[in-house]
């Protein structure tokens, strides 16, 4: 990369749709501007409606738009859903040099041995995971390049998705007046940002609670083992309030966020608020304990559901520790509930970036710390300063081929 490019990341969620813009400067990066719009046409994390998430992209690129005076012309957007599955798969290729010492192009060409893959014809390959290299049976190695040896092989993890989920939300970016610079695996991402080294090795849980959706991502051996999607986040504690308390979404919504606690242990009984009730014009008073009692069971069903899927992936006694994210951690006393629930340590992975230090924005800032360290494509500035107010998105250059920029996304993997 130059030394001074943008990276704009897009991340599509059941509630809001985000996009941030990410500065690297001489390898660092600084977070420069964060765009949000409320998500239309998403249900549980799936799009069910092209037109209103197309407008959704549009509102919170413009709002990012604004706040930096530039114009966004292509984006890194994230993917995830129970769709998304990961597969082993290995590669086998002769060293090609007559020295024998191996360079990209043997990397480029095991790599591209390793997807050759039987899929059914509904999924498509999303992207590859090196797990590490082999050269003449040498294990281990995360690196060949200028070694010696004669035949070179890949261990390596296939992500697919089905084509269906992954070209729909290509075209609502597309349709947004946006170039797609590359499709990044959302628990890649979060797990970029949020979990160490050691942590990736010695087997952790990362789970993105968000409004929709959660999604369980488990690491170990350093490398990605196995990816879940649970149909259940935020939006199920908004639907408890809304009937415990007998008010309407947008009201329970801000109770929530504004009062919510995730235990009455810690609830205060004096902290009272009012609530506009369905179907009356008379507003009656309820304390945080009253909320706490409702929100307390959800969540400790949320974190069950957590466990029992890692149970049921064959990881629950492989791994150290869990570390949440997501929009749906920031409230107060998540942290203590999850650690009684999950019954191992736990701890909540925030972004240490100015104006995105909350866990919904894990992803987002995540996938700019993916892009900057993996995916060093030539010529990655994605946005530039704003010559006028007219909009200049979308018209640089035609729009590339989903294989093409998942080639290029992969191709200086390591």
């Amino acid at each position: 990369m130059s030394s001074n490019d943008l990276i704009v990341s897009l991340d599509i969620g059941t509630s809001k749709v985000r996009v941030i813009i990410g500065e690297i400067s001489n390898g660092a990066i600084n977070i420069i501007g964060v765009g949000s719009a409320d998500s239309e046409g998403i249900r549980k994390g799936a799009i069910v409606d092209i037109d209103q998430t197309v407008q959704s992209i549009r509102n919170a690129v413009d709002h990012a738009e604004r706040m930096v005076g530039i114009t966004i012309g292509e984006v890194y957007v994230g993917i995830a859903g129970n769709h998304i599955a990961l597969q082993s798969n290995h590669g086998v290729v002769a060293v090609s040099n007559e020295d024998r010492e191996i360079g990209e192009e043997d990397i480029e060409r095991v790599l591209q041995a390793a997807k050759v893959v039987a899929l059914p014809p509904e999924r498509e390959i999303i992207g590859l995971l090196p797990k590490q290299f082999l050269v003449d049976g040498l294990t281990g190695i995360q690196d060949p390049r200028g070694m010696i040896g004669v035949r070179l092989e890949v261990e390596c993890t296939i992500i697919t998705g089905t084509k269906a989920a992954v070209h729909n939300l290509m075209r609502c970016v597309e349709k947004a007046g946006l170039r797609i610079s590359g499709i990044v695996l959302m628990s890649l991402a979060s797990g970029m940002m949020a979990l160490t080294k050691d942590e990736k090795q010695m087997g952790t849980v990362l789970a993105d609670i968000g409004a929709g959706a959660t999604t369980l991502a488990i690491f170990e051996g350093g490398s990605l083992a196995a990816v879940s999607t649970l149909p259940i986040g935020g939006d199920y504690v908004t639907s408890d309030i809304c009937y415990g308390l007998k008010t309407q979404t947008e009201h329970a919504e801000k109770i929530k966020l504004k009062y919510g606690c995730a235990r009455t242990d810690d609830a205060a009984d004096d902290q009272r608020f009012k609530v506009m009730r369905v179907g009356s014009n008379v507003e009656k008073e309820f304390s945080q304990y009253d909320l706490a009692a409702i929100i307390e069971p959800r969540m400790q069903e949320i974190f069950q559901m957590i466990r029992q899927e890692v149970k049921r992936l064959g990881y629950l006694d492989k791994v150290n520790g869990y570390v949440l994210t997501g929009g749906s951690v920031s409230m107060p006393s998540v942290l203590p509930l999850a650690q009684s629930e999950l019954e191992s340590s736990v701890r909540i992975a925030v972004p240490d970036f100015i104006g995105v230090r909350d866990p919904s924005f894990s992803s987002g800032v995540g996938m700019i710390q993916y892009v900057t360290k993996y995916v060093r494509t030539r010529g990655a500035a994605t946005a530039k300063q704003r010559p006028s107010k007219s909009k200049q998105a979308g018209t640089a250059a035609p729009k590339p081929g989903v294989f093409e920029w998942i080639k290029n996304m992969f191709k200086e993997f390591i």
